[in-house]
């Protein structure tokens, strides 16, 4: 990653208007109105991608110095498929007061901020607690970005099958964030939350059980209407689709238990849930997170345009609707050539992020009238 000007810097007038004294009028502009910021500077197109270093990628709690190739990556990918700056910023602290009284006062400089790769639970106090304090979009995108993508593939998944999304029943395996995040828009996009059974590492979560932590407890409260109880075995029997973000390996026989014609996506990386292969004797469609297997569910699809189509709308915040849209304009990318191997777009396809840009900021504004 490089910092480049976007002016030219070649003569004495260039450099008095870039710099003093010709930037101190755009300094009492913003003063006077600090919504111009936004304009005049870099705030209107940057994103800050932050993380604590406790969860990166499969390598875990590896701190923050180790996270920094990863926030650069991210920010790479920003800017090649959304045209948004952003910049890494990898905080040497797990502490959730510190980092929101961090983030907090370094909001000023970013039209955005990117959570990545910070631990769950305290990553959804940190989200919540940063959205509720700045003026500008906050999204983690380990829950949001994956569910997005999700709920995009599904929506395709289903089409292919003549399925509707409200008669599915849906096991998520992780109870994470990206699993809470998965169930939580699945069912914003029109999945039956009742018929939705979720599995932590304890088995699967039911108002019954005394372990639960208040984000499980929300969960147990919203899902599993039936009050089915037991692992993985017992919640895929009969089930239509399989949504695995845990990393814990499945064994075949709990996925020959599902009903016929189902539906796996199975996204751990780089070792899915169940291998491809094993998924596909026992269901019509299969989705990995791997770029080697057809439909790849990844991240890449949803963040670079969700930001884009924010900042262009200057949003405060990214809604459920807004998510939703995205969801929808990703699926919408495809939906003319859908096939068994071709259901979800490819992170490389440039039609992606414009699309998502101007759905969500379609949606932006619709929720701000």
């Amino acid at each position: 990653m490089a910092v480049a000007s976007t002016v030219p810097l070649t003569s004495r007038e260039d450099l008095s208007l870039a710099y003093t004294p010709g930037v101190a009028r755009v300094c009492e502009a913003i003063a006077a109105e600090p919504a111009l910021a936004a304009d005049y500077t870099w705030v209107g197109h940057t994103v800050a991608v932050v993380t604590d270093g406790s969860a990166v990628l499969g390598l875990g709690n590896i701190g923050a110095r180790a996270a920094m190739p990863v926030m650069e990556g991210k920010a790479v990918l920003f800017k090649q498929f959304g045209g948004v700056d952003a910049v890494p910023i990898c905080l040497d602290t797990q502490d959730v007061d510190e980092i929101v009284s961090v983030v907090t006062a370094l909001a000023p400089s970013f039209g955005g901020i990117n959570l990545e790769d910070i631990s769950a639970p305290r990553c959804f106090e940190i989200e919540r607690r940063l959205d509720e304090a700045l003026p500008i979009p906050v999204f983690h995108d380990d829950q949001h970005g994956t569910a997005i993508v999700v709920l995009a593939a599904l929506r395709n998944a289903a089409t292919l099958l003549d399925r509707k999304l409200a008669d599915l029943r849906v096991v998520v395996s992780g109870a994470g964030a990206a699993g809470v995040a998965v169930t939580k828009m699945l069912i914003a996009g029109g999945v039956d939350g009742a018929e939705v059974v979720v599995v932590d590492s304890r088995g699967i979560i039911h108002e019954g059980r005394g372990d639960l932590t208040p984000v499980k407890a929300e969960l147990a409260a919203t899902t599993n209407a039936a009050g089915r109880t037991g692992g993985i075995a017992e919640a895929l029997a009969g089930a239509d689709v399989l949504v695995g973000v845990s990393g814990g390996q499945i064994a075949e026989e709990a996925v020959a238990g599902m009903a016929p014609g189902g539906i796996v996506f199975a996204l751990a990386n780089p070792t899915p849930e169940v291998h491809p292969d094993v998924a596909a004797r026992h269901a019509a469609l299969v989705a990995t997170g791997r770029s080697d297997f057809p439909n790849q569910i990844n991240n890449v699809l949803a963040f670079p345009g969700i930001f884009r189509g924010a900042l262009e709308a200057r949003a405060s915040r990214i809604t459920d609707a807004m998510k939703v849209a995205a969801a929808d304009a990703i699926a919408g990318v495809v939906a003319d050539a859908l096939h068994p191997d071709a259901f979800v777009p490819s992170a490389l396809d440039p039609r992606v992020a414009p699309a998502v840009a101007a759905a969500v900021a379609a949606a932006a504004q619709a929720d701000h009238a």
